[in-house]
This record gives C-alpha cells, sequence and structure tokens, in this order.
C-alpha cells in the first residue's frame, strides 16, 4: 500500500493519503481546506485516482476540502450518519467497508469527542481522528461531546485491535507521528486514570472554544467551501 501522513502546521491537522499501488485507486482521510492545492498536486504527480474522501468527524478547528476534492477528482465522500452532513455522499456507520483496489478500509464508530467521531481501519492501521490522541485524547466540552463514551470507546473498541496495530491521530502537539494500541494501553497517562477519574479529568479540563469553531463547524456541515484551484 502507499501510504503518506501529511501535516497542517496552522492547526496540527494530519491528512492521511492511502492507494493501492497496481490500480492508484486512492482514500483521503481528513483534508484541510487551505492544503487543497498541494492534496490535488500531490494526488495527480502520485498518478492516483481519489475514490473516497472521508472526515473522522465534523472538525471545529478547520475547514474540510472534502466538497472541494469531490468537485475536482469526482470522488465520492463520505461521514458519520450521526454529523448531520446532508451534503456527504455517504453516511457512514459501524462495519461500512470500502474496496479502493485490492485494499480495504472498514469504520469504526468511537464516539465521545463529538457524538458523530469515526475511526477508520485498514491493514494494522487505525486512524482514530480526535478519539484517541498520543499519550493523550480529544476533548468532550462541545459537538455533544461525552467523557465516559470517549473512555468506552476508546478501550472497549480501539483497545480491541491487536496490540501492533499502528495508530495515526488527527493531531499532534508534540512532534509525534505514530503509536500502537499497545503503547496507548501501556503509557496514555489518562486513560491509565480509570474510567471515574478520566470522567472527573475531562470535565476540569477548563479549555479556551477552538479558534475557528463558529466558522469551521457551520462550514463542514456543508462539506467545505469552495476553493477548487
Amino acid at each position: 500500500m502507499l501510504f503518506r501522513q501529511l501535516f497542517d502546521q496552522a492547526t496540527w491537522t494530519y491528512t492521511y493519503l492511502l492507494a493501492d499501488e497496481a490500480s492508484g485507486e486512492a482514500v483521503i482521510i481528513d483534508a484541510v481546506d487551505t492544503q487543497l492545492e498541494r492534496d490535488i498536486k500531490l494526488i495527480n504527480e502520485l498518478g492516483l485516482t481519489l475514490v473516497y474522501a472521508f472526515d473522522t468527524h465534523v472538525h471545529a478547528d478547520h475547514i474540510t476540502s472534502i466538497g472541494d476534492l469531490r468537485e475536482h477528482f469526482g470522488c465520492t465522500t463520505g461521514i458519520s450518519r450521526h454529523g448531520q452532513v446532508a451534503c456527504a455522499d455517504l453516511q457512514l456507520s459501524e462495519d461500512d467497508n470500502f474496496s479502493f483496489g485490492q485494499h480495504h478500509i472498514s469504520v469504526m464508530e468511537t464516539p465521545g469527542h463529538t457524538d458523530g467521531c469515526l475511526s477508520f481501519v485498514s491493514d494494522n492501521r487505525v486512524f482514530c481522528g480526535d478519539a484517541l490522541l498520543i499519550r493523550g485524547c480529544g476533548r468532550t466540552d462541545f459537538q455533544q461531546g461525552d467523557a465516559g463514551t470517549l473512555f468506552d470507546s476508546i478501550t472497549k473498541k480501539l483497545f480491541t485491535l491487536p496490540d501492533d496495530t499502528l495508530l495515526y491521530p488527527g493531531h499532534d502537539y508534540k512532534g509525534m507521528t505514530c503509536s500502537t494500541i499497545m503503547e496507548e494501553k501501556l503509557w496514555n497517562p489518562r486513560l491509565k486514570l480509570g474510567r471515574d477519574d478520566f470522567i472527573m479529568f475531562m470535565k476540569n479540563l477548563d479549555l479556551a472554544n477552538p479558534k475557528r469553531i463558529h466558522e469551521a463547524v457551520p462550514a463542514n456541515l456543508a462539506c467545505g467551501k469552495s476553493k477548487t484551484p
């Protein structure tokens, strides 16, 4: 499998590009509008056919480019059925499975950061958005977030994946690019608290809202703003 991990410095967001090398069919996860030209250029340079553009959730810190990628490449867009994004082609739910060439990507519902969070599993990789971060996790204080639900999504779903599964988060703020399920079981300090203490910890984070939340959420409910080159 061809695999690229891309980064948006302004929002600390990772975008992931996966492709079947034989057919050139590709999937992109969590594409960012300000990186649209970069992503189009890379897809074209690699000679890929973008078949799917998926978002892990309705983001609050950046605007998605799935609508623009659909306009440019004719790909199929998808986001959680709980995200209330009517413009997406696919309303994704647990165990949905999609092929790109000889590879597959499956959907795991992992709510808690928002009520419409998804993780995507392909081969030995999981792309978990903001549900599980490297040595951390997504916040739970807006967009129907719930700390108990997030703890259960991580411990009862993500942590059931094989220990050597490579974990790729939606963001990182400390220069980390990848972890494994086993590493997070052993070393994620928030998950070692236990469910009740985790809920209390998350309740007391007292974080400021993302700077672009009032702009980003409405735009993402409309599949992003059109900025096709």
